[in-house]
């Protein structure tokens, strides 16, 4: 097994627990329709590529240093572009954004690519990465370890600059649909 610097290797799992079945693919993803997430929109720029895609598989690790851990798919393009560009961005949307989290989902048909960049408006932080107006709060990062984990990369990243946008509702993921949660 091949240790990461930071792993324990004081640490082994329990041998009885590991061999243990899984449970499988579709079981596990009906039960995560149950569990309630932030949407966010994650963003990066490499010279003149921009992607971004929606995501909730975003969480905060530590305050000092300011790190989140966000996990991409392999296969999208974003991810070749965090890869190259060393910088992403996490914009957390607000419950009037059900639109934009639908372009980066690929749930509006014909809208693809730097054109889901049409929805919204759009700056920039510290880092290139493109920031959404208007999100709930914007986490311009850089990228300081990846992680090979199955389909996804997991990037470590330490928060560069943090903005507070929309003073609202929080849009969440829940049974399959965007929803409105109320303050």
């Amino acid at each position: 097994m091949n240790q990461h610097s930071n792993e324990r290797p004081d640490w082994t799992p329990n041998p009885q627990l590991m061999a243990l079945p899984t449970v499988s693919a579709r079981e596990h993803c009906t039960g995560l329709r149950s569990y309630a997430s932030a949407v966010t929109i994650i963003t990066a720029r490499h010279e003149d590529l921009r992607a971004g895609l929606t995501a909730t598989a975003v969480v905060s690790v530590t305050a000092e240093p300011p790190r989140l851990a966000v996990f991409v798919n392999k296969n999208v393009v974003a991810a070749g572009i965090i890869m190259r560009s060393g910088a992403l961005c996490v914009n957390v949307l607000s419950s009037g954004q059900d639109s934009v989290a639908k372009a980066f989902a690929g749930m509006i048909e014909g809208v693809q690519g730097d054109a889901r960049f049409g929805h919204g408006d759009w700056t920039s932080m510290v880092t290139p990465s493109p920031s959404l107006d208007g999100a709930l709060v914007n986490f311009d990062c850089r990228v300081i370890r990846v992680y090979d984990e199955s389909t996804h990369h997991a990037f470590l990243c330490e928060v560069l600059a943090t903005r507070s946008g929309a003073h609202g509702d929080a849009l969440v993921y829940l049974n399959g649909m965007f929803r409105q949660i109320p303050q």
